[in-house]
């Protein structure tokens, strides 16, 4: 004779069992259970997922019955019921995020190509020749290098150590110190810098959410409550998104010509200067491809 819920129930109420034994045999019924009580729409691995899952519950469950008329085995199958939707729900939103980060890594890989394969022997000679216009162009410095240095500092976020090799020797200054200078202006400008970061992760996670949104979307029956409510809210998000874009963009992310100055230790006109006449460069040249 097959034991159930109420059997159990009963034996457990009138001091035959202990609480744990009782847990268990609560759980070896849900388990023996299994293809009955959560097969309906769910994979097998996934209804393994859901037992040991729901096992955690098993104890507030029983705890939380009062006999009020219905019994503690039709109590047992409204708990699991309710806790295989909760379990699907928790899964589709995992599922959607996935989706939603999958969809960015997705795009970023669409502008990956491998490159072209050549001979062992034409990638010596073109590397061999590459290196040595390389050195030449860096062993010798700028025609300006107080405009290049203020160029660098200017735009000091995008520097990195590598760079910095490359660089130092047109500069004329030695690697450590032109490092330390932009260390210099990196803690000069740590708060604005943190607050231009934050202001970044806000606008990816708002992106996220978009795409969040849309995915739950599709899932929905057209034109259900749920559908026009999700409908409205993707119209916030995306509103949203567009205002924290702008945002972001006015948002300067290169220091200013007085924290320059202040490095280097010249006038602040001095720097106005320097960059104005960059720019006036950039502009006349015919192909705006690179600053000597």
């Amino acid at each position: 004779m097959q034991i159930t819920f109420n059997d159990l129930y009963a034996r457990y109420t009138r001091g035959q069992i202990e609480r744990m034994e009782f847990e268990g045999m609560v759980f070896k019924i849900i388990k023996s259970e299994q293809r009955r009580i959560v097969s309906n729409g769910m994979k097998p691995e996934d209804s393994d997922d859901f037992i040991s899952w729901l096992y955690p519950r098993i104890h507030t469950a029983i705890d939380s019955y009062r006999d009020t008329g219905a019994s503690f085995g039709a109590y047992m199958g409204t708990i699991i019921r309710l806790s295989i939707k909760e379990y699907r729900m928790r899964n589709t939103g995992n599922s959607i995020t996935e989706y939603a980060a999958w969809t960015i890594r997705a795009a970023e890989q669409y502008a990956h190509q491998e490159g072209p394969e050549y001979l062992e022997e034409e990638c010596s000679d073109q590397r061999a020749g590459f290196k040595d216009v390389l050195q030449e162009k860096v062993s010798c410095r700028a025609k300006n290098p107080k405009q290049l240095l203020i160029l660098i500092l200017k735009c000091y976020c995008y520097v990195s150590d590598d760079f910095l090799d490359r660089v130092a020797p047109r500069v004329g200054i030695p690697k450590e110190k032109l490092k330390g200078m932009i260390d210099k202006l990196r803690s000069i400008r740590a708060a604005r810098d943190e607050e231009l970061r934050d202001m970044r992760e806000r606008v990816y996670s708002q992106y996220y959410r978009c795409i969040v949104y849309e995915k739950k979307l599709s899932l929905m029956q057209e034109n259900s409550t749920a559908a026009v409510r999700m409908k409205q809210r993707i119209e916030k998000a995306r509103c949203r998104l567009v205002t924290m874009r702008k945002r972001l963009a006015g948002i300067r992310c290169d220091a200013s010509n007085s924290q320059i100055a202040k490095i280097i230790g010249l006038t602040k006109g001095a720097v106005d200067s320097s960059l104005h006449s960059l720019k006036t460069r950039w502009n006349t040249r015919p192909d705006k491809f690179m600053l000597n």
